[in-house]
This record gives structure tokens, sequence and C-alpha cells, in this order.
């Protein structure tokens, strides 16, 4: 059955999330739900957000349009253009750095033709900026790739990561 979503209205599912973050929260403060939302809306949307879904998401949770467009710019989780499918972020704070981040950022913009920033032609990966730590020091070097983490990083182990990705 058909997810029913009409012209500016966020998804029945994306409701549904939001709806469950919030009873986390007194009902006062909605607009602590408003990262899950963003993270929601986002997926839903291909990887990104649009002016549209910002503003959906402000008006559902009775915040300010310009506070929820401030959150989605600060956190680098959120993006506000499209992007590939496969979102990249290489750890590259001291213990990452110091344990080969570097390489392992260049190795991956080998693999996939592109540098830090940039999405695949095909429209299959998006190398995020670099992030500034990841909190997996003990893994070093780490990547996270749609939320997921990938410690003790060799381009053999990269590889075997990113080629099975659908």
């Amino acid at each position: 059955m058909a997810e029913s979503k009409k012209e500016n209205q966020l998804s029945d599912h994306a409701r549904g999330e939001i709806d469950h973050w919030l009873k986390k929260y007194p009902a006062d403060k909605k607009q602590s739900a408003v990262l899950a939302a963003l993270r929601e809306v986002q997926h839903e949307n291909g990887g990104y957000l649009t002016t549209e879904l910002m503003n959906l998401v402000a008006d559902y949770l009775d915040m300010p349009k310009i506070a929820v467009y401030e959150v989605a710019s600060f956190y680098s989780m959120f993006e506000t253009k499209p992007v590939g499918r496969h979102s990249i972020s290489v750890c590259t704070n001291i213990c990452c750095m110091l344990r080969g981040a570097d390489d392992i950022v260049e190795y991956i913009e080998s693999k996939l033709g592109i540098k830090t920033g940039e999405s695949t032609t095909d429209g299959k990966f998006f190398l995020k900026q670099e992030e500034e730590c990841l909190a997996a020091c003990c893994g070093a070097p780490m990547m996270m790739v749609e939320y997921v983490y990938y410690e003790n990083l060799t381009p053999a182990k990269i590889d075997e990561i990113l080629d099975n990705l659908d």
C-alpha cells in the first residue's frame, strides 16, 4: 500500500517517526525532536534537505523556520543540496590522522574519482567533507557510511565495504 503524501505535507512515515521522538520530550519542548525530524525527512528525500522540507518540519514542531535552518546548516550530518546515495565520512581527528586517515581519504578519492565534498557521476557515492571526530578512536582509522561505523581501515577493507553497497 502506498504511503500517502500530499504536496506540502510530511509523509505518514515521517510524521510517525517524529511523533515517536516527540514522546521522549515534554509537550512544551517539541523542538527537541528537530534532529530526528530532519534526519528522517532527509533520508526520505534521497539524502538532502530542501527549504520546503525544513519549513514542514518547522511547522510540525511549532518552531521558527530560521531555527530549523540553523540546525540544518550547523550539523555536518545534514545536506542542503543533492548528493550521492551513500554518504561516506572519514574521521581525520588526531587518532585517525596518526593511523593513516589522510591516506584513507586519498585512497577513497582515487577509487571513486572524486574529491571530498563531491558525489560520483552515477550518484552512488558522496564523500563528505572530512569529519573532525566520529568518536571511535580505538578503531582508527575509521569511516562512517550511512551511519554505520567501519574501523581499522585498509584499502582492501574499503574496497570490500564500498563494492558491497547497492
